[in-house]
């Protein structure tokens, strides 16, 4: 099946990173498996877990102000704790914690009230089951003793019991199931998957249980063999995945709330990371992680609130376009309308006297700022034969410059029209 179009004209997503790592701020489930603490320790957050001050229409109110049109929640990560009330194991936030009540749900309805699109995140790995076999994880840190001596790490190569495999997947397939039984997700966003082989997965049968329940359900690549789009993370990358993908980013260094980290990206940053993303034909995914209590931080909230604001004021040279020019054309990330008719070029300097795109057949019948409406000259100069001369605009006033990024919008006579050419020699 094709992937929905919602999907590619999104461009922005929130990821939300929240469970019982919030409470001591540590790196989500990572904390025990990599031995940086005792798995008592870690499992005590249970009893720390409020969601006291959660509030799903306020979430959905900031990822509106944010310009996203979805969002994905980890409703079970790698820890075994899921977010809502399972009838698979007992480990479980309305169990096991004081917040006592099912997450998933109110989250899913308060995005369809904003009318964003509902993403839930799942583990296919469980550090917590009692027959899931695991791996000692290869980082320097496998030696601590709390890992070589732990119970729920089996060591490396250990061999894996058929019996004990085939209940696990029924655990996951049955709460798979219920995510999509009860809250229909438009994306299901799933993690976990280098610890097997595709094959023992049982991806297949996965698929065919969540696209009976939602035929329109999109999956990420990390759903062997039936992923709908490529996951790279942290890092816009030089050369974009073939077909549809999504850059998953943080606004500091951390997936889920741990306060000591400080390094929150700065919204100039974030809009240049959106724009390149976009520019290349991607989405991004910006992952953000609430308290606790269900709050963001006023640094994560000041950063979504930013980067929407710059949306808001370019959305046309955002949401429903197309990636715009190859690199070499013109020097920043470009979109195109989806008639191809109008071209937008993202500069981060202020430019200086002119802007130049290279290999345009078309003629250029105008160009304007975005966001202020301000016309701007051009001209073409050179081109000789089958080989297009270079377009000349005129930089804007410095009135007219975007504190983060100037976007230029080009009306063209026509469907853009490059030469990719080399010229003659």
């Amino acid at each position: 099946m094709p992937l929905q179009p919602w999907f590619s004209d999104a461009k922005l997503g929130i990821f939300v990173h929240w469970g019982v790592y919030a409470v001591e701020g540590v790196p989500e489930s990572w904390a025990f498996y990599t031995g940086r603490m005792p798995h008592e320790r870690y499992m005590a957050q249970l009893d720390g877990f409020t969601a006291a001050k959660y509030d799903p229409a306020a979430w959905a109110d900031l990822f509106a102000r944010a310009g996203a049109r979805y969002a994905v929640l980890t409703a079970r990560h790698h820890d075994g704790v899921a977010l809502w009330d399972t009838a698979f194991g007992e480990l479980d936030v309305v169990r096991r914690t004081p917040a006592g009540r099912d997450l998933v749900g109110p989250y899913a309805d308060a995005l369809r009230e904003r009318r964003l699109r509902v993403g839930l995140y799942y583990s296919h790995s469980d550090w917590n089951h009692p027959d899931y076999a695991s791996v000692l994880h290869p980082s320097p840190g496998r030696d601590h003793a709390d890992v070589l001596t732990s119970p729920w790490v089996a060591p490396a190569g250990g061999a894996e019991d058929p019996a004990a495999w085939a209940r696990y997947l029924a655990y996951r397939d049955g709460q798979v199931g219920e995510l999509a039984d009860r809250y229909r997700p438009d994306l299901l966003w799933f993690d976990g998957e280098w610890e097997r082989a595709a094959g023992q997965w049982g991806a297949d049968a996965l698929a065919a249980r969540v696209l009976a329940a939602g035929p329109k359900t999109v999956f990420n690549a990390r759903l062997p063999g039936h992923g709908d789009y490529a996951t790279p993370e942290q890092g816009v990358p030089p050369v974009a995945p073939e077909g549809p993908w999504e850059l998953c980013l943080t606004v500091n260094d951390s997936w889920g709330f741990q306060p000591g980290d400080t390094r929150h990206k700065p919204v100039r940053q974030l809009v240049r990371h959106f724009t390149e993303t976009i520019g290349a034909g991607g989405n991004l995914l910006l992952g953000v992680g609430p308290r606790e209590d269900g709050t963001f931080t006023a640094e994560q909230t000041e950063r979504l609130e930013g980067l929407g604001a710059w949306i808001a004021a370019h959305r046309d040279a955002v949401y429903g376009t197309a990636a715009g020019l190859p690199p070499g054309h013109h020097y920043g990330p470009s979109t195109l309308s989806a008639d191809r008719r109008t071209l937008y070029l993202v500069c981060f300097d202020a430019p200086r006297e002119h802007v130049a795109v290279r290999g345009l057949r078309n003629r250029v019948r105008r160009v304007s700022v975005l966001g202020t409406g301000a016309p701007l000259g051009h001209r073409v100069d050179g081109g000789l034969h089958e080989v297009p001369g270079t377009t000349w605009i005129d930089a804007p006033r410095e009135s007219d410059v975007d504190a983060y990024a100037t976007v230029l919008a080009l009306e063209l006579d026509g469907e853009l029209d490059l030469y990719r050419g080399t010229g003659r020699t």
